[in-house]
């Protein structure tokens, strides 16, 4: 009997007989049904065999059990069990979901959906038991369920049993008979479907007392809801201090503390000279990198341990250090070449390999989004981990990294780099000593990789841009809002180095917790209004609450129509129009404060910050939210200005320099919803007017123009196709100074062949396409704009590949598609779920090992975890792909042609340059026929196989899915072509 409603079960009830309490005394058949619940009233809706229901709500189960249990004792009178449901007379019922419960006679229990025998409120017997306490705090369960088996055993039935006994705050127990088993294996659930089974291996459980707590399992426990004496005992002074300079940085190290029951951070105090003493905090590291100092200055630092109960220790002995003159940089110098000669590796920096665990951090988010229960802090790769690691990318073949933002960020999570505030610094979350970002730079162009820079124009973070403009914001200490306001110390920056430990004697441990990882921010608030401030009713209550039920204030939180932000620095509206000129001159999010990029005073800033990393040597930028910027002001003052620079300070290898933008439109069609404003091919092109002297009326005229003159208006091309045969050198007088990533091909890989001919159908409409960046997913879509990362099968990877290195574009791979890593997950949830279960999960773990690379794609020896991952289908793959895309100039540089070429994905590439001519036929996957082709003697590069043209005709048969046939012409007076590289899982 399904009871979905309240309201259908007050109809029923007055077509239920009415049924008369059983008496005290026990008939024939009956049965003792304990429930387990945590209402207060419990009811037992029921219907014995072959009876009816009783009237709703059923008797109350008002039997004195035991805590966690009611119970009631039913007379069947002749029937052998009944039917039942439960409820707690208030509208909320357990039935089962609409299944009922079935129970027969004796003593029964139900819990957490499964029915059992045995009274739970007996005192339990001498047996194989086993305690387990489940610690429930970290994933804010409020319900705990137990899914277990006995060694020898059957699993119980899912969700399993309730963990529903009386403990503590923060824990869940369970006690459990396993007959004659001495351990059983365990998974929890919070009966909503969110499990934890310790990463898919369970857990296995002794008997006796057992602590589940973040993964780690103890067994023999003392039960933690046991009282404990207070502990008033605190741990030892720190000893061994020492402190280091190098350049403007002071590296400090110490032994550890000990305490009677555990060191769980550590505080630092710094002063400079006769200054007082400003507090630093670390986790349980024992070494510390004190960077960005005054040079030639003397820092004197004291440390002092802290236990879980709040007690510090004495301070240690002091260590001095006098800082050196600031480090002049060591400009680099970017490598030079055709970019197009390249294919790209794109790292996520924070999240492919750690190299330096004491810049690791968590930030606010860490407990809340999971990652704590991971010990996966969100920066966690970093410049060390990177540079360790160089070997295993040349080694897949990668001659360029794409790498994310470097600069320092500031936001509640913010590892992807996207959240700029001093954009002049690079954030030390990311640096180490002998690892910083030039080394990075230097180390990466010894081994001939370029590293290509993400920048973005667009946005800082929601707190501004440190050297612009950083707007002054309402905060206070007070019962509301304290947890999230630092206290103020004179003259401390933001440093996010520096997180609160959840420490602060004056807050409550559920401020505590809400405050943890927070970098201080004592730099940013102010209960008053300051001087220039341009936020009216500055700390008036808004009428709004927060998520926590606090009270909003005026100018607390960043918003474009409150007066927080100049105009003379940002845009000063939401976007409406995604599509509209709105999307060139309003904010994305309030994580986003949209930079006034007509404005001079902002030109400026931009300009002269990137300018710092053209002079380290980087070899090209990919710029983010390059579509919400207006072409023009990318033609009239950004382009020029980092070409110009570029080749002032570089010279002719700054030619080469590569500018790719992310012009975003996910769309299967040429042109992004018919507005060329905002489709990619639009961004490669010059403009072909002059506009206002004003900026922001320039930008006006240019979108009205341009929108007028629509899609048909639009310039075109071929600079990317052949003339029949014919190689001719491309017309790039028109070129704007920005490439793009290939958006209608990457919406379109969802299959191979549709990628290819979408892509063809708009390389007319590009100044040049053979300079796209072309991928199937990123760090933020897959193909047809899907949030998981690709999962079409390892055949369709390779597929892709082996279109992507072929035919025109530079071919770019997301970190870790190579072995198909983290296929079918959520790409980015932001802190509502762990990293370890997104597209952005930590690589490192699949890179342990040592890797040497000889030559692009050539690996001379690996060991460990690494070996493995080198040793997967598409790694060999993509190798393979690298390294005969690195020896046939057409395939790189080559424009293309499908003129009498009849196959699915088939396609003729040439390029000449003066001694060089080099003429390939491609076909991958399909077969096809090449007519009207060359004559000559021809190579296929993958198998070896030779083939004689005489009448301009070559039949390729189908070398299968993943493979392909790459036939190039032998040239009179130049080695002869070969096959390259050895036969692998695809292409053979």
């Amino acid at each position: 009997m399904s009871r979905p409603t309240r309201l259908s079960m007050l109809a029923a009830a007055s077509m239920l007989a009415t049924i008369t309490p059983p008496a005290t005394a026990l008939a024939a058949n009956s049965v003792t049904v304990y429930y387990a619940t945590t209402w207060t009233t419990a009811n037992i809706h029921y219907a014995p065999t072959g009876g009816t229901w009783t009237t709703v709500p059923g008797f109350t189960m008002d039997e004195t059990a035991c805590t966690g249990w009611k119970k009631k004792t039913i007379d069947l009178g002749t029937a052998t069990g009944l039917k039942a449901a439960f409820n707690n007379g208030s509208g909320t019922w357990d039935n089962n979901s609409g299944n009922d419960y079935t129970i027969g006679t004796g003593i029964v229990r139900v819990s957490g959906g499964q029915v059992s025998s045995g009274d739970p409120c007996a005192p339990a017997e001498p047996g194989n038991k086993a305690t387990v306490f489940y610690y429930t705090k970290t994933r804010a369960w409020t319900n705990a369920y137990i899914h277990y088996q006995p060694a020898g055993g059957a699993w119980t039935t899912a969700p399993g049993l309730r963990m529903d006994e009386a403990a503590c705050a923060d824990w869940a127990k369970e006690t459990v008979d396993i007959g004659t088993a001495a351990q059983l294996k365990a998974a929890f659930n919070n009966g909503s479907g969110t499990w934890d089974n310790n990463g898919g291996s369970d857990y296995t459980i002794g008997l006796g007392v057992t602590t589940v707590k973040d993964g780690v399992v103890t067994a023999n426990a003392t039960a933690p809801c046991t009282p404990q004496t207070p502990d008033t005992t605190p741990p030892s002074a720190p000893a061994s201090l020492t402190a280091t300079a190098t350049g403007t940085t002071i590296r400090l190290s110490w032994s550890e503390a000990t305490d009677d029951v555990g060191v769980t951070g550590y505080k630092i105090s710094r002063s400079k000279g006769s200054s007082a003493p400003v507090p630093l905090t670390t986790g349980t590291n024992t070494v510390y990198t004190d960077a960005g100092l005054d040079p030639q200055s003397t820092y004197t630092y004291t440390v002092t341990a802290v236990d879980a109960a709040g007690n510090e220790s004495a301070a240690s002995d002091s260590a001095s250090a006098r800082t050196g003159d600031a480090p002049t940089p060591v400009p680099g110098s970017p490598l030079g070449g055709d970019p197009r000669e390249d294919s790209i590796y794109f790292v996520m920096t924070a999240r492919f390999n750690d190299g330096d665990a004491s810049n690791n951090r968590g930030g606010s988010q860490h407990v809340k989004s999971g990652n704590a229960a991971n010990d996966d802090p969100m920066f966690r790769g970093d410049f060390k981990g990177l540079i360790d690691k160089l070997d295993y990318i040349k080694g897949l073949g990668f001659s360029a990294i794409w790498i994310t933002p470097v600069v320092l960020n500031r936001s509640d999570y913010d590892f992807h780099g996207y959240h700029g505030w001093d954009f002049y610094r690079v954030d030390p979350r990311l640096e180490s000593p002998e690892a910083t970002y030039q080394d990075l730079i230097n180390k990466a162009h010894a081994k001939g990789i370029k590293i290509y820079q993400d920048v973005v124009y667009n946005h800082s973070s929601r707190w501004g841009a440190k050297g612009l403009f950083v707007p002054p914001v309402w905060g206070e200490r007070d019962a509301e809002w304290r947890w999230l306001y630092s206290k103020k110390v004179e003259g401390k920056q933001y440093n996010p180095l520096d997180e609160h430990q959840g420490d602060d004697p004056e807050m409550t441990a559920a401020e505590n917790a809400k405050a943890k990882g927070r970098p201080y921010n004592g730099d940013l608030w102010h209960t008053t209004a300051p001087a220039g401030s341009t936020c009216p009713k500055f700390g008036e209550a808004n009428g709004q609450k927060s998520p926590e039920g606090h009270t909003i204030r005026h100018c607390q939180w960043p918003s474009p129509t409150t007066g927080m932000f100049p105009a003379q620095y940002y845009h000063q509206c939401w976007i409406g129009n995604w599509e509209g000129s709105d999307s060139k001159s309003c904010w994305l999010h309030d994580d986003l404060a949209d930079f006034n990029t007509e404005s001079k005073a902002v030109q400026d800033y931009l300009i002269d910050v990137y300018n710092k990393y053209i002079d380290m040597g980087v070899d090209g930028f990919r710029i983010d939210t390059a579509v919400h910027i207006s072409r023009l002001m990318w033609n009239r003052r950004f382009l020029p200005a980092i070409q110009q620079h570029a080749q002032a300070v570089h010279g002719d290898k700054a030619k080469d320099f590569y500018v790719f933008g992310e012009v975003a439109a996910f769309v299967h069609d040429k042109w992004n919803r018919g507005s060329v404003n905002h489709s990619a091919q639009f961004y490669t092109w010059k403009e072909r007017k002059e506009y206002d002297a004003d900026d922001a009326k320039a930008v006006v005229e240019q979108y009205d123009y341009e929108n007028l003159m629509g899609t048909a208006g639009q310039p075109t091309t071929d600079n990317a196709f052949l003339r029949g045969n014919d190689y001719h050198a491309p017309d790039r007088s028109k070129f704007s100074g920005m490439n793009v990533i290939d958006m209608r091909m990457h919406m379109n890989f969802g299959q191979a062949s549709n990628a290819f001919w979408n892509g063809k159908d708009s390389d007319d409409s590009y100044n040049d396409a053979t300079y796209n960046t072309v991928y199937v997913d990123s760090h933020d879509y897959g193909p047809n704009k899907s949030t998981v990362r690709y999962a079409e099968g390892t055949e369709a990877w390779a597929e892709n590949m082996a279109l992507m290195w072929t035919f025109r574009g530079i071919p770019t791979l997301y970190y870790g598609s190579e072995i198909e890593f983290q296929k079918g997950k959520t790409i980015d949830c932001g802190p509502t779920c762990p990293l370890a279960t997104t597209g952005r999960a930590y690589y490192g773990t699949h890179l342990a090992g040592t890797v040497t690379a000889a030559d692009f794609g050539v690996v001379t020896e690996a060991t460990g975890a690494v070996a493995t991952t080198l040793a997967q289908p598409l790694a060999r793959h993509v190798q393979r792909l690298n390294q005969i895309r690195h020896a046939v100039p057409a395939l790189q540089k080559g424009q293309y042609s499908t003129d009498g070429v009849t196959g699915t994905m088939a396609f003729k590439r040439r390029y000449t340059s003066g001694s060089v001519d080099s003429y390939a036929l491609v076909t991958v996957s399909d077969g096809a026929t090449f007519t009207g082709i060359l004559n000559g003697t021809y190579v296929d590069v993958v198998t070896g196989q030779s083939a004689t043209v005489s009448n301009g005709t070559l039949t390729v048969a189908a070398p299968g899915k993943g493979n392909a046939r790459i036939y190039v012409r032998a040239v009179s007076g130049r080695p002869a072509p070969v096959k390259i590289g050895t036969a692998g899982p695809y292409l053979k």
